[in-house]
């Protein structure tokens, strides 16, 4: 069972995704606005947490920022926009997955279960931590250090770089990083790999270079 905070300002959109995740066997807390939704993160732990942008007081994407500063909360971002741009935006926040109203809630519940399970695998027990020159990466314990200081990513930084580094030395298309790391037929395209790659390169500062570009393929951690 996974506690579930679901934040909208349409009641019939909460009561919804509530008795679907009630029937997948979740437990499921509701903001009606992204302040509410801010102040029950600070107070409680979510395992996931399912967020409209449009909203009163504080729109989603100003919520997950605040969120993202105490807590590393898996989110799905809900939007009646389709743009690329709001995609690519709330995926830059370190969202996890994002979907287009009106949606079906059996495919919300599916994403929902996809994110818990990637979560899940990545906090299973595993070995000792990974060393790269003075880069340290502890896959189950999510962390990563350089030169003995601890470095803060995006869930979805983290995930791309374990992901790399469990498959290190391999060329990886990007539409397999899209399909393995999203887990589903992701509505975007190239960029958005990219995107997490130049953030994440950046996060590694001096080892950056251990993430190494396939042209006409994609990426692999070459180590």
């Amino acid at each position: 069972m996974a506690k579930i905070l679901v934040a909208d300002d349409e009641q019939m959109i909460r009561e919804v995704i509530r008795e679907y995740s009630e029937f997948n066997g979740h437990e499921v807390t509701e903001a009606a606005d992204g302040m509410q939704a801010v102040g029950l993160c600070k107070l409680n732990d979510f395992d996931l947490i399912i967020m409209d942008i449009m909203m009163p007081k504080l729109d989603g994407y100003t919520a997950c920022k605040e969120i993202r500063k105490v807590k590393d909360t898996p989110i799905i971002m809900l939007s009646a926009r389709s743009e690329e741009y709001d995609k690519l935006f709330g995926f830059e926040l370190g969202i996890d997955d994002y979907v287009v109203k009106p949606f079906s809630p059996k495919e919300l519940m599916a994403r929902v279960n996809a994110v818990l399970s990637r979560r899940t695998a990545a906090e299973q027990p595993a070995s000792a931590a990974l060393t790269f020159d003075g880069l340290e990466i502890n896959i189950p314990a999510r962390t990563v250090c350089i030169d003995g200081e601890k470095v803060d990513l995006t869930p979805k930084e983290y995930d791309l770089l374990f992901y790399l580094v469990e498959n290190r030395n391999i060329a990886l298309s990007r539409d397999k990083l899209l399909s393995d790391i999203w887990g589903y037929d992701f509505y975007g395209d190239d960029r958005t790999i990219d995107t997490h790659i130049k953030n994440l390169r950046n996060n590694l500062g001096k080892y950056r270079d251990y993430i190494v570009t396939m042209r006409g393929v994609g990426y692999k951690f070459e180590a």
